[in-house]
């Protein structure tokens, strides 16, 4: 478990809701993946030419990033890659902008959110915001990225 403050980023991606049943997330993985070709080129890279990050990213029904309803089982995913924040997407995919927050990070594991969400009750700390996945496309290892505080934009 770690520490990261990330700056407002968008994803482009494909979304679903959880109103379209059981397995819509691997669902939106394939169809994201299956048509990468169509948004290769709006997607963010590394220097090396791998992509800067892949995101599962969520948020409430209302597109506000808050926390999942119902106990963590109403909401929105949007299965993508990072790309730049002028992207526009092009038919069939979806551009979120995710606000800047101070995320805890943990590893990707079977109780992973179950755990950290214990953890972060027994401690006082508010998730603020949606939880997101993110996996490193050097290293293949998945994250989940709770918000713990929101960033402040003083330039606003």
């Amino acid at each position: 478990m770690f520490k990261v403050v990330k700056s407002s980023f968008a994803v482009i991606g494909k979304e679903g809701s959880t109103y379209d049943g059981e397995g819509f997330i691997k669902r939106l993985w394939e169809d994201a993946n299956g048509h990468f070709q169509e948004v290769s080129h709006l997607v963010k890279r590394n220097s090396d030419g791998t992509l800067a990050g892949i995101w599962g990213v969520m948020s409430d029904m209302s597109r506000s990033f808050r926390p999942w309803e119902n106990e963590f089982s109403t909401g929105l995913y949007l299965a993508g890659a990072e790309c730049n924040d002028d992207v526009v997407p092009p038919e069939g995919w979806t551009k979120w902008t995710i606000p800047g927050y101070e995320y805890l990070v943990v590893e990707s594991s079977p109780h992973a959110f179950e755990d950290t969400i214990n953890y972060l009750r027994d401690n006082g700390i508010e998730l603020v915001g949606a939880v997101h996945d993110y996996t490193d496309p050097i290293s293949e290892k998945s994250y989940l990225y709770f918000p713990v505080q929101k960033m402040i934009n003083i330039n606003a």
